[in-house]
């Protein structure tokens, strides 16, 4: 218990810390789309590829990882798309509903396992991140082409895999790792820095994307798509580890997936889609709080058990 505690709490802090630097405008305003530009395209792709270009990929059990991912995808676009027949809601409105229940804060996740797990923990993060971006950005451009009618949403899904930074970082980094030619030596140094800056910005980040104000006109979606997220989710993957899982790494990885937080750049895929933005806004900024205290009780109970 406490060496969760202990490991998250700095985690938490960053966010806080970046929410405090940009509502008190300490940092002026633009400093902030830069700073996700560098950390997006850069500083997490070199992370991903140092990390996996040195990590023991041979020891991860695929097939538990991959099984677990698809299951958690696979039971939660059911359950959301089951819940829609039955009471449905607008189309943008679902989508939304849809990317804070299925999507998750690649920021926080790895800051998290690199924190808890070391860098085995990473490697295994890794493994999942470059499966569930995939996967992810093709279920959710097709719930936008299914309930908000946009036409040339499918187009784009190939051009924004293929341009993926992080799937382009874990796709080096692996084959770096897999083909023996391991980090350039020369790199090496430079590399070691600049990854070292990537999980603290990053999440600084995410603190000063939390935005309060949107929830003065909070709503029942906010609260459905987060019990998805939030609980569904982790009871869903505690089954399938205790079950299926003999890794205790790989177990506690999984579940530390299944309780976290939407991503902020969901937003950025509702304006685009013309989906529900306002509501969008919303649930990240409730899933982002609220994880800070769901995050950590799910690893305790999991500790627990295991």
């Amino acid at each position: 218990m406490e060496n969760i505690l202990t490991a998250l709490w700095p985690v938490f802090l960053l966010i806080v810390t970046g929410f405090i630097l940009r509502r008190s405008e300490f940092v002026d305003e633009g400093f902030w789309l830069p700073a996700e530009k560098l950390s997006y395209y850069l500083l997490f792709p070199l992370l991903l590829i140092y990390k996996l270009s040195h990590a023991e990929i041979g020891t991860v059990p695929w097939s538990d990882v991959v099984i677990g991912v698809l299951a958690m995808l696979g039971c939660g676009t059911l359950l959301l798309q089951g819940v829609q027949k039955l009471l449905p809601v607008s189309g943008p409105a679902f989508t939304s509903v849809y990317q804070g229940g299925m999507r998750f804060n690649t920021y926080v996740g790895l800051a998290c396992c690199s924190a808890l797990y070391g860098d085995q923990g990473l490697a295994i993060a890794a493994v999942m991140v470059g499966l569930m971006i995939p996967l992810l950005n093709v279920l959710c451009v097709m719930m936008f082409s299914i309930h908000v009618s946009a036409e040339r949403q499918s187009g784009s899904v190939v051009r924004s895999l293929v341009r993926n930074p992080l799937i382009i970082g874990c796709v080096v980094g692996i084959g770096l790792n897999v083909t023996g030619l391991g980090f350039p030596q020369l790199l090496e140094s430079s590399a070691a820095m600049l990854t070292a800056m990537a999980l603290p910005l990053a999440l600084i980040l995410v603190g000063a994307g939390v935005r309060l104000q949107v929830l003065r006109d909070g709503t029942g979606l906010v609260l459905y798509s987060s019990v998805i997220k939030l609980l569904f989710f982790p009871l869903m993957m505690a089954l399938y580890v205790l079950f299926f899982v003999d890794s205790g790494l790989v177990a506690a990885v999984l579940m530390l997936f299944s309780a976290m937080p939407t991503a902020p750049s969901a937003y950025i895929l509702a304006r685009q889609l013309r989906g529900d933005a306002e509501l969008m806004a919303m649930i990240i900024t409730a899933q982002t709080l609220a994880a800070m205290l769901i995050m950590p009780a799910v690893l305790l109970i999991f500790e627990a058990v295991w």
